[in-house]
């Protein structure tokens, strides 16, 4: 045997049989706590974990035998990688698995906000038939600007393809990505021209409210927001703002700065509840990359990756 390895989350039921022909025995405590990791951890040569878990150094002192940890999705944000790195225990995540999803959310709740989708079906549901209302904007012709240029910010600009848009896209960090209807860019040409904004973004030091006060009196287009990155890239209070300002036309939110509702102070009761007031905000629990297909192809990717590394 190979050792042991814990599953701390709901995976794909392909997951477990994979790890156990590479010879591992698979423990299976989607609902493991922090306590009971800590306790147990030392026991596991690899941890599989999605996003409910931060892997600290704490935890890293106690995982005495572990080797691997796979992170089903993107962002290692959870994941204190530098202490890993120390440690000699090798991180892989698998964000090629459910890009497509993600690239799917921002497209459908694009139309949505352009098309006012949910606007006009809410009203037919309260029996009014209102048309020029809800008279919307194509996008052929607009200009989508995209942040991070990642798999998920490439998933997105393919998709935009067949829409005739034109696709700005800036990363810090890349470079010589341009194609045929991907044009490289700089920040400040997407907030002079853009007439949507999507953020594709990790969330560290850099990125932590991204979109501010100063970010958003920028914008000269009156765009759409969208951000399926991670919620404290978006200043809330300043979103709040930039609405009733004017200075974007509204946005598509899959994700917040606290998503654990229950735990809501009563100023983040109220922010939620004026947001989702808004007929031009669409708020959804974090499910972007949420498909049955991406399930699974997270899954294998990890697996694979893992069977590259020789593990």
């Amino acid at each position: 045997m190979n050792g042991k390895v814990l599953i701390t989350a709901y995976v794909h039921p392909s997951l477990a049989p994979a790890l156990r022909a590479m010879q591992y025995e698979v423990v299976v405590n989607e609902k493991i706590n922090r306590d009971e990791l800590l306790a147990t951890i030392g026991d596991y040569t690899g941890i599989i974990i999605t996003t409910r878990l931060i892997i600290d150094k704490a935890v890293f002192d106690e995982a005495k035998q572990l080797k691997w940890l796979g992170r089903l999705g993107s962002g290692m944000e959870i994941v204190d990688t530098a202490c890993a790195s120390q440690k000699n225990i090798q991180c892989f995540s698998s964000p090629e698995g459910n890009c497509d999803a993600v690239a799917e959310w921002c497209l459908g709740t694009l139309i949505s906000l352009r098309r006012n989708i949910l606007t006009a079906s809410e009203e037919v549901k309260q029996a009014a038939w209102i048309r020029e209302a809800n008279r919307g904007m194509e996008l052929r012709g607009k200009t989508v600007g995209i942040i991070g240029f990642g798999n998920t910010g490439q998933a997105f600009a393919a998709l935009l393809a067949p829409f005739g848009a034109t696709v700005l896209a800036h990363d810090k960090y890349k470079q010589g990505f341009g194609s045929n209807h991907v044009v490289e860019s700089t920040l400040d040409a997407i907030l002079a021209q853009a007439d949507v904004v999507s953020f594709h973004l990790p969330l560290g030091n850099e990125t932590q409210h991204y979109a501010n006060d100063v970010f958003f009196s920028k914008l000269q287009r009156k765009p759409y927001l969208l951000n399926s990155s991670r919620g404290s890239v978006v200043d809330t209070a300043a979103l709040q703002r930039a609405l009733d300002a004017g200075w974007i036309a509204g946005a598509g939110l899959d994700v917040l700065e606290n998503e654990q509702l229950a735990t809501y102070t009563v100023h983040e009761k109220q922010q939620l509840q004026d947001l989702t007031r808004r007929a031009n905000v669409i708020i959804t629990p974090h499910i972007a990359g949420y498909s049955h297909e991406a399930l699974f192809k997270m899954a294998d990717i990890i697996v694979q990756k893992l069977k590259a590394a020789g593990y």
